[in-house]
């Protein structure tokens, strides 16, 4: 059966995703903030129907949440979800890390290679000021979990966890430490995948998510200190 065509109104919810998604990460849309379809319909001149389709869509991604009687409302990261979340993270990225053994190809560790000279450029060129924010293929973990090969494993991460993960990122960019810790940690992951260390691999990248999550923590609850 051939593969069916996407309706506009199909294709106009999925450019309000992107659009949306980008602007509740960023922080354009404030954390929090009860969402008013009227306003949002007016702004990016659509009807309501592929709206409300984008914002269920967005729930899904854990961007927006809802609750009876109040409506639909941008999430509100805090501590304990963030925790919840990046151990969900660890598991699953570990797993990438350990499939992308078998699985990566000789291209595609150049590339990884390549783009970790491109931000150890940017970070030399920046006096180390920060790590290089970064999204799809030009994204570390990005392309790590897609050399996994495993489309189940890909669609939790990439298209349910990762918008939440790039928001936590965002919220905390400007208060983490030490920006190159995490490029040699990169490097040494993606080292062992190249010398096929399947345990190794798994290892370090756990690791790593782990030191994320608790520079993440430590970040958040100075943030709710200084408010």
């Amino acid at each position: 059966m051939p593969a069916q065509k996407k309706t506009k109104t199909q294709t106009i919810s999925e450019e309000l995703v992107t659009s949306l998604s980008h602007s509740i990460i960023q922080g354009e849309l404030k954390q929090g903030s009860k969402i008013s379809e009227t306003e949002l319909a007016q702004q990016y001149g659509v009807s309501r129907g592929p709206l409300r389709e984008a914002i269920v869509t967005l729930e899904g991604l854990g961007l927006v949440t809802r609750a009876a009687n109040i409506g639909a409302r941008i999430v509100k990261l805090n501590t304990k979800d963030m925790i919840h979340t990046f151990s969900v993270r660890e598991s699953l990225e570990g797993m990438a890390a350990r499939l992308a053994v078998d699985h990566i190809s000789d291209q595609e560790l150049r590339d990884l290679y390549n783009l970790l000279d491109t931000h150890e450029d940017y970070l030399t060129q920046n006096n180390g000021d920060r790590y290089i924010q970064q999204e799809g293929n030009y994204d570390f973990h990005n392309r790590i979990i897609k050399a996994s090969r495993n489309p189940k494993l890909i669609a939790l991460l990439i298209d349910e966890l990762y918008s939440l993960v790039r928001m936590y990122r965002q919220q905390t960019a400007n208060s983490r430490p030490d920006p190159l810790q995490a490029l040699k940690e990169h490097r040494s992951i993606l080292d062992a995948i190249a010398n096929k260390e399947t345990d190794l691999a798994e290892l370090l990248m756990r690791r790593h998510i782990s030191r994320s999550r608790n520079v993440l923590e430590t970040a958040l609850k100075n943030q709710s200190h200084q408010t």
